[in-house]
């Protein structure tokens, strides 16, 4: 498994050609409280940098990116009933979709760690 970070402070966890992606703690933290989540639909495809989620909280309303191209596989319907869990665990059970990828390679490019705590400091 690999963990990978986005400019747009996503996350990804890469396990083979799957990648679970959510938003790293410090997204949660700039958006305050969630109070809605939506989500994509299984199957869509999505390129790069494509909006494919809406988080909205009592402070605003932020897209959320796909970090690479790939294919909705599954998606996390408990934040949709309770985006509290984005807050509280934003790379645990918070997590928003698996992204089957159109090209592992591509993964190479984002930050890993240590690059993205850099990045945001």
């Amino acid at each position: 498994m690999t963990i990978k970070f986005t400019e747009e402070h996503e996350w990804l966890k890469i396990e083979g050609d799957v990648a679970t992606v959510g938003i790293t703690q410090h997204a949660a933290e700039q958006l305050g409280d969630l109070v809605f989540v939506e989500l994509p639909e299984v199957g869509a495809t999505f390129s790069k940098n494509d909006d494919a989620a809406t988080v909205e909280s009592v402070k605003a309303a932020s897209d959320v990116f796909c970090p690479l191209d790939g294919e909705i596989t599954e998606v996390n319907q408990a934040i949709v009933d309770n985006p509290e869990l984005v807050n509280s665990a934003p790379m645990g059970d918070g997590w928003f979709f698996k992204l089957k990828l159109a090209n592992t390679a591509d993964a190479d490019a984002l930050m890993d760690e240590a690059a993205y705590k850099e990045f945001i400091a």
